[in-house]
């Protein structure tokens, strides 16, 4: 009959759970300290859990709600001036130099893997015929054995 191991399997999962509940807690006090603003999504990388988890638990969903109200929305990126923008052309030009660079740089790959099959292709000729040439195998032999 085997042991019943169930309550070691509950105490474990247990502290899992708890486990995971102070790194959520510890990263909501870390983010709130930093003035980092508190979405399930940062709160989850920060603490390496999963969001559906965090939607479970009412205490930390309210906590994240009320940081994140507390120091407002998520700042976005700054806005640049048309100016300093780069135009449709611009972005087209950088594209069309990347492109032609990568075409370059396939025929060099090609030219260089060509190179490397011929050289490998050489030295591969060059050992057989050294190693032919030290154990006699390819020459005729001078005598002739007759049926067996």
């Amino acid at each position: 009959m085997r042991a019943d191991n169930s309550p070691h399997i509950i105490a474990a999962a247990r502290q899992r759970a708890a486990a995971t509940r102070e790194r959520a807690i510890a990263a909501l006090r870390r983010m709130d300290t930093a003035g980092q603003p508190a979405t399930f999504d940062a709160v989850a990388r920060e603490a390496g859990v999963s969001r559906s988890w965090l939607y479970t638990q009412p205490d930390l969903r309210a906590e994240i709600t009320s940081l994140r109200d507390r120091h407002g929305p998520a700042p976005v990126a700054p806005w640049i001036p048309a100016q300093q923008r780069a135009s449709g052309a611009s972005l087209l030009r950088r594209l069309e130099a990347a492109t032609e660079r990568n075409r370059e740089l396939e025929a060099e790959v090609r030219d260089l893997r060509d190179r490397l099959a011929r050289a490998l292709g050489q030295q591969r000729a060059a050992a057989v015929t050294s190693s032919s040439e030290r154990t006699g195998v390819g020459h005729r032999l001078a005598k002739s054995i007759g049926p067996c």
